[in-house]
């Protein structure tokens, strides 16, 4: 018999995250119709969110090794952080919110890989051009071509800010689910541990802490007594642990750190990116 052809990793990679996609846009809509989220959808979306990381890691970082230099190299790698993330939400209880960080990635993903893998094997390559004569107008795929890569670069920031926001959403939801024993304890912990590693790896993750941090600050702080001290102990308590500075000092405006982040956001872009499997 003949050899099967070898599959293009990129064309697997894309189509991981075009599960992810439709899983995702299923799953929201059972959300908004008030049903309950689809345990085979979910865990199938997430399945082709960790086949498309598992071939962006596997690039990036090669055969896994069993040295401290490979499992460093791991350890602060943005893909292979989401891909452990994946890995989690694949085998725990659904929670359907969980799931946006990830969508978010696949649509700017698939549109990007529609744009340049898919859209040119339907665009013939333009004839030559004579000198002096006037050039044809593009293509109707030609011109969606463009409009996807204006779209794409134009809406990329806001959308990095998004996933930062959903991810701090997840965590509240959690938290709040851990004490009212609806979701294990341990998924506040390792969701707590995954966004630290954001934070010190991306931008748009210490805007969303600074002004998340600053918004509580402007509610409790007036309050005074109690409840302030306990917000103060609780900032102090994660800010040791995570290595940040959530507590403002004296005479600092509120949402400083937010906006010293949101400076960098530009800067930052790799960062996002990373999240967004940037090396392919």
């Amino acid at each position: 018999p003949a050899a099967m052809a070898v599959v293009d990793p990129h064309y697997v990679w894309a189509f991981g995250h075009a599960v992810m996609l439709f899983g995702a846009a299923y799953i929201l809509l059972q959300t908004v119709f008030f049903r309950p989220t689809p345990a085979k959808v979910y865990r199938l979306s997430y399945a082709g969110a960790l086949l498309s990381y598992s071939i962006v890691v596997f690039k990036s970082l090669g055969r896994p090794q069993a040295n401290m230099t490979y499992l460093r190299r791991a350890f602060v790698d943005e893909n292979v952080q989401y891909a452990v993330l994946a890995l989690y939400w694949f085998i725990s209880k659904p929670i359907n919110i969980s799931i946006l960080p990830f969508a978010t990635f696949s649509l700017f993903h698939c549109l990007t890989f529609i744009r340049t893998n898919v859209i040119p094997k339907f665009v013939p390559p333009p004839p030559p051009q004579a000198a002096g004569q006037p050039r044809p107008p593009p293509a109707a795929l030609d011109n969606v071509s463009r409009q996807i890569q204006l779209w794409v670069k134009g809406n990329y920031d806001s959308a990095m800010r998004f996933v930062a926001y959903a991810e701090l959403a997840i965590l509240a939801r959690v938290v709040i689910g851990a004490l009212t024993f609806r979701t294990p304890f341990l998924a506040p912990l390792f969701l707590a541990h995954f966004i630290r590693l954001r934070y010190h790896a991306s931008p748009f993750t210490r805007q969303a802490v600074g002004n998340v941090t600053a918004r509580i600050d402007n509610l409790v702080g007036p309050r005074g007594g109690a409840l302030a001290q306990g917000w103060t102990a609780v900032k102090k308590l994660v800010a040791g642990w995570g290595g940040g500075h959530l507590v403002t000092p004296p005479g600092t405006p509120a949402g400083g750190a937010g906006a010293g982040a949101g400076a960098g956001a530009g800067a930052g872009a790799g960062a996002g990116a990373g999240t967004g499997q940037r090396r392919q």
